[in-house]
């Protein structure tokens, strides 16, 4: 079984993320949810952004460092939209990574200035007409990773939805979050074999 650290989008930890968490967990995975906004919840994405553009992007992804150093290294690192950058610095520089797992976003693997771990597993999940994914280049970014990686995967959902996987949420989309979801169980089955 995998060990997960899962961080959230620019809306806080929703019961959303916390519901995905449990699925994971029922799976029998063990599944962190560090809190990077510090208990601050926003109802939404432009709300959450604002606080985000207050402290700082850099300060989003010291937070996911340091919550990462509480935990072995030889864990899968995830993230649904803004968490993605914490995440996938920590797959990217953070030796000993299982895997990673990017919802809704990505970034071109320069940013943190390595290239993408070829051997690293990852999936990128998304929608083919999501706004926030698709016109500010993440898509791009994603298909980059999947080229550069041996174990890379990009899924792509119909909509323009972009919490889609959120139950909490209006965005919520059943059928794309559950194959998003069986997805997921496969890919973390996968790293045990």
């Amino acid at each position: 079984m995998a060990e997960i650290l899962l961080f959230h989008h620019a809306l806080g930890v929703t019961a959303g993320i916390e519901a995905f968490a449990g699925e994971l967990r029922k799976a029998g995975h063990t599944v962190h949810v560090p809190d990077l906004f510090e208990g601050r919840a926003f109802g939404s994405i432009e709300e959450g952004m604002s606080y985000v553009q207050e402290i700082g992007f850099d300060a989003i992804i010291e937070r996911g460092t340091q919550a990462a150093a509480a935990y072995p290294r030889d864990i899968v690192y995830a993230g649904f939209s803004l968490g993605v950058l914490p995440a996938q610095k920590l797959a990217q520089t953070r030796e000993g990574g299982r895997g990673a797992l990017f919802f809704y976003s990505c970034v071109p693997a320069s940013s943190f200035g390595t290239d993408w771990p070829a051997e690293l597993p990852v999936q990128i999940h998304g929608m083919d007409a999501d706004p926030y994914f698709v016109d500010e280049g993440d898509i791009d970014a994603a298909r980059g990773i999947v080229a550069a990686g041996n174990r890379a995967e990009l899924f792509l959902y119909p909509g323009d939805a972009h919490y889609f996987a959120d139950s909490s949420l209006a965005s919520y989309d059943a059928d794309a979050a559950a194959l998003l979801t069986r997805r997921v169980l496969e890919f973390l089955r996968q790293l045990d074999r």
